[in-house]
């Protein structure tokens, strides 16, 4: 436990550290949609689009664990608003009242840490975000968003072949993270997380190929 721990601040630390590098060389933004979220049903292989995705466009890759982690310590989330000089902290501030404003949310301080966290990586651009609600977050105007879904059937083949569990104990897991996905999305941004309005792009893997929906995605961001 104690070594899978370290492996997420050293993460989280030298991501910080490629940030503040970033403030100092100051570079030439490439071209096309800057920051792309993922939502995904579980088991649909969105958090795979998402990794080879980050691989092909050569940005950074922040999946929910890391962007939990960053939200939950204090001290992470004070060195990464660091990382921002003072207009575009004046920006997130911004974001974060429309936000709670247009969606008549009060959020608690986890949300408000996640919120900031987010928002920061919107900010810094050029990276992948996976969950926690980042579509909801970011500006619609600011990031290309995505949902990935499968049949529930295939979901759980793939769960079955990924966690090499029964059919049945797939199904359980599926159908949980599902609901908990949803009750998140609805407690913290009163939104439906499979409501396609919400989405630049749905992306069907039951019969979409992984390696046909990162091509699709970087086709639409631009990137190639």
């Amino acid at each position: 436990m104690k070594s899978k721990k370290r492996s997420m601040e050293q993460i989280i630390e030298e991501q910080i550290q490629r940030w503040k590098l970033m403030q100092i060389e100051n570079p030439i933004e490439k071209p096309g949609v800057s920051i792309i979220t993922i939502s995904r049903e579980p088991g649909s292989g969105g958090s795979i689009i998402a990794k080879q995705l980050a691989e092909k466009l050569e940005i950074d890759l922040f999946h929910q664990k890391v962007l939990h982690e960053m939200a939950k310590n204090a001290d992470v989330n004070t060195q990464l608003l660091k990382t921002l000089d003072e207009k575009g902290l004046s920006i997130l501030e911004d974001w974060i009242s429309s936000l709670v404003h247009d969606r008549y949310i009060w959020p608690d301080q986890y949300l408000k840490q996640l919120m900031k966290v987010i928002g920061a990586i919107g900010k810094h651009g050029r990276a992948v975000i996976v969950g926690r609600g980042a579509n909801f977050i970011l500006p619609s105007d600011d990031c290309f968003r995505v949902r990935v879904i499968s049949p529930q059937q295939v979901r759980v083949q793939n769960v079955v072949k990924r966690f090499n569990i029964t059919e049945n104990e797939a199904k359980r897991r599926v159908i949980r993270t599902e609901s908990d996905r949803r009750a998140f999305i609805r407690k913290y941004f009163n939104a439906e997380i499979a409501d396609p309005v919400n989405y630049d792009m749905v992306i069907n893997t039951g019969t979409v190929a992984v390696d046909n929906a990162v091509t699709a995605i970087a086709a639409f961001v631009g990137a190639i």
